[in-house]
């Protein structure tokens, strides 16, 4: 039977773990933690979707949130002025924006403190998207410090800081994009499989080796259901631990985000004290 890396599993505490930490930021310090989360006018429903949930989860922690609905000409200019709000100790887009190519352009903007999903250039925290893959496979005792890892797409929110986030522990890490000659070889050599390239059925059962773990962190729309990049027959397998379809990487994202938020408000916290 296929072992599932359910990360619905493992969020629970952490959430109780969050919980505490705002509790105590609250009543100690009188800090009550904020999160901003900018969004296009235009959003889809998914991507609505997506922040109800990161709301409900705030709601569950005692964290505030304020969404603010865009059009992108707006956003730097709103980000700025959030920048400065003592009262706001995180700051997010929820991508992606309706013209892509400015998407680095109005990251940036957001002050490094408070790039609580670790997407600008200089922030001070990791993509969230990147520690959920870490928590989920740690959770699972996956030691990544003996096997052979495969990441599929060199990305800003999972592919590419992961990798980093590897490579500077010392792992053995192969990054496989568009360009690569063979990865099914590569794949196939390899004992974890971490793939986010948003193109679905990408990962079929003749890549992936015997034994292998699989993270499937991408997401694309497919007749209008949320579908990852491995395709159904993978699923199918026996000897494999994979992420389920639903529930896998993403929970533990959120709560990786919100993992910002309180280091953010706890920053803010000492600041206070000094």
């Amino acid at each position: 039977m296929t072992k599932l890396l359910n990360g619905s599993e493992l969020v629970g505490y952490i959430k109780e773990r969050q919980a505490r930490q705002v509790r105590g930021l609250r009543q100690s310090s009188h800090v009550f933690p904020r999160l901003a989360i900018i969004k296009s006018k235009n959003a889809s429903p998914v991507i609505n979707a997506y922040i109800r949930m990161k709301q409900r989860y705030a709601e569950d922690i005692h964290i505030e949130t304020v969404v603010e609905a865009l059009d992108q000409t707006e956003m730097p200019a709103t980000i700025k002025r959030l920048n400065g709000d003592v009262n706001v100790h995180g700051i997010i887009v929820q991508l992606p924006l309706d013209d892509p190519s400015q998407t680095d352009v109005i990251v940036d903007c957001i002050a490094p403190e408070k790039d609580v999903d670790g997407l600008g250039t200089a922030s001070f925290y990791d993509s969230a998207t990147a520690v959920a893959v870490n928590w989920l496979l740690a959770g699972y005792g996956i030691d990544l410090r003996t096997v052979k890892i495969a990441i599929v797409g060199n990305g800003r929110l999972v592919g590419k800081p992961l990798a980093h986030m590897w490579q500077e522990s010392g792992y053995n890490v192969t990054v496989l994009d568009r360009t690569h000659a063979d990865i099914t070889g590569v794949l196939r050599e390899s004992d974890v499989i971490v793939t986010a390239t948003g193109v679905p059925h990408l990962i079929t059962a003749a890549m992936v080796p015997i034994g292998a773990t699989i993270v499937d962190a991408g997401t694309a729309s497919e007749d209008g259901v949320i579908v990852g990049d491995v395709d159904p027959e993978v699923r199918e397998r026996d000897d494999i631990k994979i992420t389920p379809e639903k529930g896998g990487v993403g929970p533990l994202t959120i709560a990786a985000l919100f993992d910002g938020v309180i280091r953010a408000a706890q920053m803010k916290a000492e600041q206070a004290k000094r």
